[in-house]
Order: structure tokens, then C-alpha cells, then sequence
């Protein structure tokens, strides 16, 4: 768990509790030893000595052990609750500049950690069921009216319980993407690779895409046919290092999240151009859309975010699972590279920056 940077300040300036405990022995002794000077001074009975050395001494103890058992018993109750899945209570105390401050501030971000975890499993669940829910029904619609006789099973029937059942692998697929990113089990397969006809055969997959799911509404991707995709790739001989299959995954949800947010007959760029370090790549996409406010540019890529940016078009937006740029983040930094969005007079520009061949994790 990773402290905040006040939290690592206040350990700086900390008293530890070494520090608190050597501190009441030296005070004990003190004590003691004064006790008998004025024993000696005052020829006081060495047995009353005793008993208010031991008295004295009981009492600063039960005082600072007060004030170090109390916090570890308060942190027992907040860890029991969140072993019982109540994230939503705190530790006091986290201001404290010892290491039970410390501990309290750690539990507590742990608490955080946990409630977003559970969060985002709820979201998870609500957002699948809905994303579920509709091609479910849809297919089953088709099929009783084939069974029933209402409809017959024309080629055109069947082509919309495809679209349907095609919508639902896509789904599936976006939760195992989900799933490896989660156990990190995924392995890098890099390898050198021309940038223009990759990138060339990423754009023609998915205007073919959007060509077949055009003829039937939420299909569970852009269904846009009147958005034009422009690469550009400079020198056209431009090469990358990287994983295929990853990149992939990174172009085409940004493709498709610049398409749902383009104008009526606009224009998404996909940019390429050679990074700084060997085998290095810049790359970007740039839409026509109203762009995204600043103060809303560090959530784009989180898990379940669907933007409050309403599609320009006014159809087809159905915010799909906000999952996407969840996962082109999760393949960029598998390369060990960024991602971010970028200024632009217009539109929503997104920034992959991959380290190439050197940086490229395995």
C-alpha cells in the first residue's frame, strides 16, 4: 500500500514509539531516584519509598499505555468491520506522528482502496446486466416469433439474431479483457512490425465493422458509417516495436470511442510518427467531437466511466460498458508506456506513447 506524500512528511518529523517507551523508563528511574534522595534526606522508611515509587510509576505507565492501546483497539474494530465487508468506516487518529499514526493511515486507505473495489464489483455487475438485458431480449423476441410461426426464418431474421449474438461475444470478450487485466496474467508478445499497413488494416476492420452492424441499432459498438477515418503515418516507412494483438486492442477502442462522439459526417484521425527512443512510437487519435473538459480528462480512462459528454450525432450512443479506455490504458502500460489526452483547438485528442524496443516488457 502506498502512502501519500504528507503521510511520508509526517514520518519525517515523527516520534516513535521506541522513543515514547525509553522515554517512561528514564522518567521511572528519575522518579525512583529522587524518591530515595529524599529518603536519604529526610531518613523517610525505605517501605513508603517503595510503595509511592511503585505508585508513580504504575501511573505514567497506565497513562501512556492508554494512549498507545486505545488506537489499537479502535483499529481492531475498523479491521473487523472490514472483514465483514463494512468499508465505509475510519480510523481516528491518522494525524497522530507516530508509527500508530501511521498504521491508522495505512488502514484507512486501505478502507478506501476496498469501498472503490467494492464499487466498481457492483457497477461491474449492474453494467453487465444491463449490457446483457438487451440482445438477450432482442434474440429471444426473433426466435419465439420463428418458433411461433410469426416470422419466418428469412436470411434477414437470422441476420438480426446474429447481430444480436455477435453483440453478446463482443461483451464477453470486453469481460475477459477485464479478467487478465485484473490477474495480470497476460504475457507481452512484442515484436517489430511496418506501422502503416498494421495501422491501415486496423481503420479497414473497423469501417468493415461498422458497415455490418450499421443496419441494426444497438449492436454494442459504433454503428457510424457516415464518419470518415484518415491515417496519417509519416515517414511511410515507419516502424514499431510492440505487441500486435495489444496495439490492436488500444486503436480500435479509441477509434471507437472518437466515432461515437463525432459530428454527423466528421473526420477521426489516427496519427503515427516515430518516438524519441529506437523502435519508439507516438501515436494519436483525434476526433471532431466537443471534446473533453479538463477537469474530467484524468477519469476518461477509468473502469465504468461513460462520459458525460452526449454524443453530437444524437443517435446511437449507448455509452457501452465503459470498459474501453479502461483497457487501451491497461495495454499501453503493459508496454511500459502513456496514454493521456492531449490539448487540441478541437475535438478530443488521446496520446499513446510507447518506449519501443528497449522499454517493452515481456
Amino acid at each position: 500500500m502506498r502512502c501519500r506524500p504528507e503521510q511520508r512528511r509526517r514520518r519525517g518529523v515523527s516520534i516513535s514509539i521506541k522513543t515514547k517507551l525509553g522515554t517512561l523508563v528514564v522518567v521511572s528511574v528519575f522518579i525512583t531516584t529522587g524518591l530515595l534522595l529524599v529518603a536519604l534526606e529526610t531518613s523517610t522508611e525505605l517501605r513508603f519509598i517503595t510503595v509511592f515509587s511503585v505508585i508513580a510509576t504504575l501511573l505514567i505507565t497506565q497513562f501512556v499505555a492508554h494512549g498507545l492501546t486505545a488506537p489499537l483497539e479502535e483499529m481492531s474494530t475498523v479491521a473487523k468491520g472490514i472483514s465483514h465487508g463494512d468499508f465505509t468506516r475510519r480510523v481516528r487518529g491518522a494525524d497522530r506522528r507516530d508509527e500508530l499514526g501511521d498504521l491508522a493511515s495505512t488502514i484507512n486507505l486501505m478502507a478506501d482502496d476496498l469501498e472503490a473495489v467494492d464499487r466498481h464489483r457492483k457497477e461491474l455487475v449492474a453494467n453487465v446486466s444491463h449490457e446483457l438485458r438487451t440482445p438477450i431480449a432482442a434474440l429471444r423476441a426473433v426466435l419465439e416469433n420463428v418458433v411461433d410461426g410469426v416470422s419466418a426464418a428469412d436470411p434477414e431474421t437470422m441476420r438480426t439474431a446474429l447481430k444480436q449474438t455477435e453483440r453478446l461475444g463482443r461483451l464477453v470478450e470486453t469481460l475477459l479483457d477485464l479478467s487478465r487485466l485484473d490477474n495480470g496474467v497476460v504475457p507481452l508478445r512484442a515484436r517489430r512490425f511496418e506501422v502503416w499497413p498494421y495501422l491501415s488494416g486496423v481503420l479497414k476492420e473497423a469501417n468493415l465493422a461498422a458497415g455490418r452492424r450499421g443496419l441494426a441499432s444497438g449492436s454494442g459498438r459504433h454503428t457510424r458509417t457516415d464518419v470518415h477515418l484518415h491515417l496519417d503515418v509519416a515517414p511511410p516507412e515507419l516502424t514499431a516495436y510492440a505487441d500486435a494483438e495489444r496495439l490492436h486492442q488500444v486503436v480500435a477502442n479509441l477509434i471507437d470511442n472518437a466515432v461515437k462522439h463525432s459530428p454527423a459526417h466528421g473526420r477521426v484521425t489516427v496519427r503515427a510518427r516515430r518516438g524519441a527512443q529506437p523502435e519508439s512510437l507516438d501515436l494519436e487519435v483525434q476526433d471532431e467531437g466537443p471534446g473533453i473538459p479538463e477537469q474530467e480528462r484524468h477519469q476518461v480512462f477509468e473502469r465504468f466511466n461513460r462520459g458525460n459528454v452526449s454524443s453530437p450525432h444524437g443517435k446511437g450512443s449507448d455509452g457501452g460498458t465503459g470498459l474501453g479506455l479502461a483497457i487501451a490504458r491497461w495495454a499501453v502500460d503493459l508496454h511500459g508506456g502513456r496514454i493521456g489526452v492531449a490539448e487540441s483547438a478541437r475535438g478530443c485528442r488521446i496520446l499513446v506513447t510507447l518506449p519501443g524496443i528497449h522499454q517493452a516488457r515481456g
